[in-house]
């Protein structure tokens, strides 16, 4: 229960920090935490893809280190990495619905915009949160329905009403 506390707190940061490096960061947490609660609960599949996330973060928090053609097929390495562990640990429909959060979520943090890092918490949020369904999880089924409540928060204050803002700023500006 511990584990699926801290997942839940950690992820929930991870949509909350602003800056790619923090977000990244609080989200390797999770994903160890996470992994760790799923091999509790002998949700194999995502234990192993969760794993596989916290290397994934890892290595995207240091971009920096790697040239474009080298972090292209880090990611390329790392989606193969999410399929060859839905196959192997395969158990029925159900295993798809982490594997796609991660493949979805691994191709966000993959880019530098922060944008499509917090709507990955919504896509993670749907697909884990029915994953959780299935093995009657309750603290990660209301953890990953309040990061999917937060990431729409996120996304309006931080994207959308930025985009309003700057539009009605453009309007004054001209209107001088």
């Amino acid at each position: 229960m511990i584990f699926s506390i801290l997942t839940f707190i950690t992820l929930y940061l991870s949509v909350c920090i602003k800056n790619r490096k923090g977000s990244l960061t609080a989200q390797s947490i999770s994903c160890i935490l996470e992994s760790i609660y799923d091999f509790t609960i002998n949700a194999t599949t995502g234990a192993v893809t969760n794993f596989i996330n916290f290397v994934r973060t890892i290595m995207f928090i240091n971009k920096k280190r790697f040239g474009n053609l080298v972090y292209f097929l880090i990611l390329i390495i790392f989606e193969g990495v999410i399929i060859f562990s839905c196959i192997n640990t395969w158990a029925g429909v159900i295993s798809l619905f982490p594997a796609v959060g991660s493949f979805i979520r691994t191709f966000c943090l993959w880019q530098s915009d922060m944008k499509l890092v917090r709507l990955s918490g919504i896509t993670t949020a749907i697909f884990y949160g029915i994953y959780y369904i299935h093995y009657g999880s309750l603290f990660m089924i209301c953890g990953y329905l309040l990061l999917f409540v937060t990431g729409i928060y996120s996304i309006w204050i931080n994207d959308i009403k930025n985009i309003e803002l700057s539009k009605d700023n453009s309007k004054h500006i001209y209107q001088v």
